[in-house]
């Protein structure tokens, strides 16, 4: 489990997270949702070790992230931030190779292309593997370097008993049209089908419904209510986290929740 309890950030004299507690599990797509400025990829880089709280504690397998050696969290946890800039003309299969990197002299070249290869055609574009990386369109890039994540916690692989793989994803629906926005949260939930813990902040409240088994709902640095997409997308919550009225309805065919305003 990949966890984070009564953590508080500080940045100059603002509290960016008040007493936050959020659990990934094995098997499970969470997603945060919240208003810009709630807190959100603060919150992600308190998980993924790259943010230190000034308070409360940030644990893997009910260990200190901070026990766990650099190479150790990188072949456990990748993340997939929201900006990301290769400057090089890396093909596209050298790009996702990059992702290997952390398990260099633990896996063979054969091994690590067949992974590749996997996540590029598991994010479709797996046509695009001798393109030159800054040639591509922002919704190509944005699928390329899923790709690379997937394959740095050996998407393709059996899960081991005990062994928890975990994907963060800051926004990863920001730059693809509607069709490759259910492409990504299908790979995520396939991702969790494998028994890989998934976190994921979106900021659309109807594809959030739709491939999370929980949500984490924030504003202000502070938790305002967690649960199944149900018990979270109601009137009044949406209402308390955004300021905005909407109406919430049950999906026809999905039974989720879909919200539409009001």
């Amino acid at each position: 489990m990949l966890r984070v309890c009564n953590v508080r950030v500080e940045l100059g004299r603002s509290t960016v997270l008040n007493d936050v507690s959020i659990a990934i599990v094995p098997g499970e797509v969470v997603t945060v949702i919240g208003p810009n400025g709630a807190g959100k990829s603060t919150l992600l880089g308190v998980l993924s070790g790259a943010a230190t709280p000034c308070a409360g504690s940030a644990s893997l397998e009910d260990r200190p992230l901070t026990e766990w050696t650099p190479r150790f969290l990188a072949r456990r946890r990748a993340v997939l931030p929201q900006h990301h800039r290769i400057a090089f003309a890396f093909s596209v299969l050298e790009v996702a190779l990059l992702g290997r990197s952390p398990h260099a002299g633990a896996s063979s070249r054969e091994k690590d292309l067949a992974i590749v290869q996997a996540s590029l055609a598991e994010t479709g574009v797996e046509h695009l593997a001798e393109r030159a990386h800054t040639s591509l369109s922002g919704g190509e890039h944005q699928r390329v370097q899923l790709a690379r994540v997937l394959a740095q916690i050996d998407f393709p692989a059996v899960v081991e008993r005990g062994v928890g793989r975990y994907l963060l994803l800051d926004e990863p629906t920001s730059s693809l049209d509607l069709a490759h926005q259910h492409r990504i949260l299908a790979t995520a939930r396939r991702a969790a089908e494998r028994g890989i813990g998934v976190l994921a902040i979106l900021h659309d409240l109807n594809l959030a419904a739709m491939y999370a088994d929980h949500l984490v709902a924030l504003r202000d640095g502070c938790v305002r209510a967690v649960g199944t997409p149900e018990e979270v997308l109601t009137e009044g919550t949406i209402h308390e986290v955004f300021d905005l009225s909407v109406r919430v309805i049950s999906h026809p065919s999905r039974g989720c929740p879909h919200v539409i305003a009001a």
